[in-house]
């Protein structure tokens, strides 16, 4: 049984944003039978927004220790008075991942090394060279953390790679876990490859999954609820019905039929 059983947001209006958009406005009683849901939709129809809202409301942790006083979470805000949870079972930890969230962490930690390593040339001549190697273990937690926890800088990883490395770290015990378009980051069969871990979790963890992706690869998770959310409504689809499915697999198969006005 998920720990989440069911989610909506009861607010009668209708504008301004974000009350306007689609994945708000048809946010009615939404249910998670089974422990991987996916959210999935066009751009601009609210996912992301309906995720985030969520994810601000279980306080789950981001990838780089911040909370939601940042910017970028103000949508969600906004609807968090409205936003009704109907629980399966006592809540558990979880961990909240945005692709954007991961990039800025890649560079947070790409910059503070560069400014890092500034600060320990200056000191060169003046201090022991063993001492300014301690200071940089001690004062950058994040590449420390790298470290501890991967055995080589992140440069050592291709994005792909390093996204996935975090996402195990991370996904280490029962809990909640959302993730916004984790293909952002991971090829087709990195795609493949969070299939598998997320299978290899469940098999061993009482977790829950909701992701809101555009990919048809992470949909094939057997027995997963998608939830499908157009300018009309939000309803519950089986994989070869929704449009990404279908429309996907008909470039695929006569690609020059979309092709051609191109020429």
């Amino acid at each position: 049984m998920p720990y989440l059983s069911s989610i909506q947001i009861k607010a009668e209006r209708k504008h301004p944003f974000p009350f306007d958009i689609p994945a708000v406005k048809f946010a009615k009683d939404i249910q998670f039978p089974t422990p991987v849901t996916f959210i999935i939709g066009d751009n601009g129809t609210g996912k992301s927004t309906l995720l985030e809202t969520l994810a601000f409301r279980l306080q789950l942790p981001h990838i780089d220790g911040s909370g939601y006083g940042k910017r970028g979470f103000e949508a969600a805000k906004s609807l968090l008075p409205f936003l009704e949870l109907c629980w399966g079972i006592e809540r558990s930890t979880g961990f909240f991942f945005r692709a954007e969230d991961f990039g800025d962490y890649l560079n947070s930690v790409e910059r503070e090394d560069i400014r890092l390593h500034q600060q320990l040339y200056d000191l060169e001549g003046e201090v022991p060279d063993h001492i300014i190697s301690a200071m940089k273990e001690s004062a950058n937690y994040q590449l420390h953390h790298v470290r501890k926890h991967y055995g080589q800088e992140l440069q050592a990883f291709s994005h792909g790679e390093a996204y996935l490395q975090i996402m195990q770290q991370k996904i280490n015990q029962k809990g909640i876990y959302l993730l916004d378009e984790p293909e952002a980051a991971l090829s087709p069969s990195k795609q493949l490859s969070l299939l598998y871990f997320i299978h290899e979790h469940l098999e061993s963890h009482v977790s829950q999954f909701i992701i809101v992706t555009h990919a048809p690869i992470l949909m094939i998770y057997p027995g997963a609820t998608i939830y499908e959310v157009t300018t009309e409504a939000m309803h519950k689809v089986p994989l070869k019905e929704t449009e990404h499915h279908s429309l996907t697999k008909s470039i695929l198969n006569n690609p020059e039929a979309y092709l051609r006005f191109l020429r």
